[in-house]
């Protein structure tokens, strides 16, 4: 089929591949300027965009699609279907008139649930046993269109965000290729979603990450690995910043104390946190402008082992 493909960052260039391997015409890759990034802010390209170019397939890079002469550039590529696997806007409806088939869209989430920016932060952060990966036809609403396919899997409880969004989107890219043949040839019929089921994520903020002691030990666990690599959660200890990479639920401690206190030694080693509701081992850490070390080596080198987390 002849196609355009709508994606920016890392995690949806292998659908992008499974795309040309299956033996489509990409008519074109459309993703986001390059944006400065790292700390020299040097002019970088996003990672479609390398892909699409060592793949041999042409680039556009619109500021946005609303603009009417980037519309007309998109239906002078005449494409059956779209393509959309984490762009990063959403489409108009001018845009999505545009291919007679619509577009059919890469979410690693099993919709209506968590529908949104940030579906896998959203099913570690609410503890779900199982996620997946959704091939959806877009609508104008958020994550709203019929699903033409759904697969699950098992959503591990020390699952990090970043790995797992990877993992996602390579299930995602087999899905893709099937549906998008059956559904082409009109044996597979796209179903409705139940509304009222919908969650819905929002894009993270840096302020995000910042622990708030007095939530359980669960809920922070949670935080650890769901903004993995972004936008990390991090406390304060006595005034400095400090980034917790992994850290472990603990029982209830025996003494009472109030959130953020450093109550000793986990079982590991690392330092014991009391919390709003049980207690929490902090077993990798990373101080500011430090590499990340085990919890117990950072204890180990504390001038006196009391104090408080969170305070600045």
């Amino acid at each position: 089929m002849r196609l355009i493909f709508l994606g920016s960052p890392a995690f949806a260039v292998p659908p992008l591949e499974a795309l040309v391997a299956a033996g489509h015409t990409v008519a074109a890759v459309i993703t986001q300027p390059d944006r400065p990034a790292g700390r020299d802010r040097r002019l970088t390209p996003p990672p479609v965009k390398l892909a699409a170019q060592r793949l041999g397939l042409p680039v556009l890079q619109p500021s946005t699609l609303r603009d009417p002469a980037v519309v007309a550039q998109l239906a002078d590529l005449r494409p059956e279907v779209g393509i959309v696997a984490a762009y990063g806007e959403i489409l108009r409806k001018q845009v999505l008139a545009i291919p007679p088939l619509g577009y059919l869209n890469v979410h690693p989430s099993l919709l209506p649930r968590h529908r949104g920016p940030t579906p896998v932060a959203g099913a570690i952060l609410a503890g779900d046993h199982e996620t997946g990966v959704s091939i959806m036809l877009l609508d104008q609403g958020m994550d709203s269109g019929p699903v033409l396919a759904r697969s699950v899997v098992p959503l591990p409880p020390d699952a990090r965000a970043g790995p797992l969004t990877d993992a996602l989107f390579r299930l995602g890219a087999r899905l893709l290729v099937e549906s998008l043949a059956a559904y082409a040839a009109g044996t597979l019929t796209p179903q409705p979603q139940d509304h009222s089921r919908a969650t819905v994520t929002r894009l993270l903020k840096k302020e995000d990450g910042q622990i708030d002691w007095s939530l359980p030990a669960v809920q922070i666990e949670r935080m650890t690995r769901a903004y993995d690599p972004w936008p990390g959660a991090y406390t304060h200890w006595r005034g400095q910043p400090l980034r917790i990479l992994s850290a472990a639920v603990r029982p209830d401690p025996a003494q009472e104390a109030a959130p953020g206190t450093l109550l000793g030694r986990g079982s590991q080693g690392g330092p014991l946190v009391a919390t709003g509701q049980g207690a929490l081992e902090l077993l990798e850490l990373q101080p500011a402008g430090k590499r990340p070390m085990p919890g117990a080596d950072w204890l180990n080198g504390l001038q006196g082992a009391t104090g408080r987390f969170g305070a600045e």
